[in-house]
């Protein structure tokens, strides 16, 4: 692929600049859509047996879609009502969608009408998407999956939420998320909240789905939407994604606007799109940035660019092994840098500078930033104003300490020196510098075009009592560097999905997606979930 196509992967992706109107469709909450079910284990349905003549679920693209709906052989409608269904047959069996939105088939009838008329907004229009529930939209609860937010959604839509609106998606409902992203408890379980129960990986039910976006990647797997949006400090786009066998895009910090988000830290929160393919999630990524391709190294380009991925031939990746991971996961990437190599690409092996520093570093100044942000997002909310009456909620609130008790992160940040004071500011300059050098210093040595490394081991077993077995060190470079990453399905081990995670440098998105279009192309990894109950050491599935 030619240096014009690799920066052309997201701009305006065939009249994907947007217009201006809001769907005006308002609604009710429905806490309870997709709740309830038998959920005793019978066989699920494929999604391609979705009653959609011709569309898999499954493997169908964005441009596939729009295709189909510019022929009229499909409609937003059937579309939208498609996904509802799929939700209310699988959802029971892995709880990742909290809620559906009650206006979704009106918002799929204006859409209907646009492309009858020939005045579609681009690729989104029609298109159904899930919000991981700590996105604030006006019309539906936003609750960081914490019964403190259950009540009164929010004033106004997140700005991200406004530009999908533009954009003419389908806001089809909510997904749950791991309570308060995962920065609440020393020992939290990922995918479980007050609100939404533990959700569930659809590949083997009692394995973990990973990280705070833990919903929009179980989700994407179960063919419940088109695409999703997670969010992320560190790892929590990334590892959903491959722990699910989906992509995960974390976009350069401050690419997509995080107004109206349940923060963290300002200094490396973004959303991100989540899919089941590349061209997806960098056609959601071109309306989540507002159509500002130019801050993401592109410019305008077409679709073909995203549906024939280009050759690897020349391009030059640093595999980053990650042995601590696991054997099985290291034969992962030895195939894959195969592979890779087979398709013409250099493979070097690298190990990027400053981890352990970095691993030292960020936690400490997260405790800081959070308690700065959370007071700062609960002053706009009905219930707790900030964080000291949070932690009173929760001690007098039993549903909140069903699955892990601890708030003890709450407690730290509390007592965390103020992100005025120097020590604090020395400390994430530190952690500024020396993540974005480890990326750039790796990248300029070793003359490449991306970093590769193992996204996550194989999904673990969900326990309450123990908590989660998540260090991930691949995702922090990136994460702390405000650098984008990409996810793509590598491979299974014990038939769990591992990922490959791609790095780039900052505001490298639209080629690091191109790359990661092609790579997947190359890899083919992606399988529909079995939902199998559980699997021995040796893969062996069990009931």
């Amino acid at each position: 692929m030619g240096k014009k196509s690799r920066s052309a992967l997201i701009a305006a992706l065939a009249a994907g600049s947007l217009f201006t109107g809001m769907s005006t469709s308002t609604g009710a909450p429905n806490p309870q859509a997709g709740a309830t079910g038998p959920g005793d284990g019978s066989p699920l349905p494929s999604a391609g047996a979705s009653p959609l003549p011709g569309v898999d679920l499954d493997t169908v693209t964005i441009p596939e879609l729009q295709a189909r709906m510019a022929r009229g052989s499909l409609t937003p409608s059937a579309l939208t009502s498609a996904y509802l269904r799929r939700i209310k047959a699988v959802n029971p069996t892995i709880h990742a969608v909290l809620r559906t939105d009650p206006t979704a088939l009106r918002q799929a009838a204006a859409s209907d009408a646009r492309h009858r008329h020939g005045a579609t907004r681009g690729p989104l229009d029609g298109i159904p998407v899930l919000l991981k529930d700590n996105v604030n939209t006006r019309d539906m609860p936003t609750t960081a999956g914490s019964l403190a937010l259950a009540g009164a959604p929010p004033d106004t839509d997140a700005p991200l939420v406004t530009r999908l609106r533009e954009a003419g998606a389908v806001i089809l409902g909510k997904t749950n998320l791991s309570e308060w992203a995962n920065f609440r408890g020393e020992k939290p379980t990922s995918g479980w909240s007050a609100v939404g129960g533990q959700t569930a990986n659809p590949y083997v039910l009692d394995r973990n789905p990973c990280g705070s976006s833990a919903g929009s990647g179980a989700a994407l797997a179960a063919s419940l939407s088109q695409v999703a949006i997670g969010t992320e400090t560190d790892g929590s786009i990334v590892c959903p994604a491959g722990m699910n066998g989906v992509v995960g895009h974390k976009p350069s910090l401050g690419l997509v606007s995080g107004a109206g988000v349940v923060p963290i830290s300002a200094e490396q929160d973004t959303a991100g799109p989540m899919a089941r393919n590349v061209t997806d999630a960098a056609l959601t990524l071109s309306v989540l940035a507002g159509g500002n391709t130019s801050r993401a190294g592109g410019s305008r380009g077409s679709l073909n660019d995203l549906t024939h991925p280009g050759s690897l031939r020349g391009k030059r990746v640093g595999l980053w092994r990650l042995p601590s991971l696991g054997p099985a996961v290291d034969a992962v990437m030895t195939r894959t840098a195969e592979q890779l190599r087979t398709a013409g690409a250099e493979v070097v092996e690298v190990t990027p500078p400053h981890q352990a520093r970095l691993a030292e570093l960020e936690f400490p100044a997260l405790l800081s930033e959070f308690h700065r942000d959370i007071d700062a997002y609960l002053a706009t909310r009905h219930g707790p104003r900030n964080l000291r009456e949070l932690i009173e909620f929760n001690r007098t609130h039993s549903a909140e300490r069903t699955c892990f008790a601890g708030q003890e992160l709450f407690e730290k940040a509390l007592a965390a020196p103020a992100t005025t004071d120097p020590a604090y500011r020395a400390m994430r300059a530190e952690l500024r510098h020396l993540s974005r050098n480890s990326i750039d210093e790796t990248l300029r040595t070793h003359h490449l075009d991306a970093i590769a490394s193992p996204t996550n081991p194989p999904a673990w077993t969900t326990d309450c009592a123990r908590g989660d077995n998540d260090v991930i060190p691949s995702s922090t470079p990136a994460a702390v560097a405000g650098y984008p990453s990409l996810s793509v399905p590598a491979g299974f081990v014990n038939k769990l999905p591992v990922g490959l995670l791609l790095m780039a440098g900052d505001h490298q998105d639209a080629a690091l997606l191109s790359l990661g279009a092609a790579v997947e192309h190359r890899l083919d990894a992606w399988r529909a979930p079995r939902y199998l109950p559980s699997v021995g050491p040796d893969g062996s599935a069990s009931r």
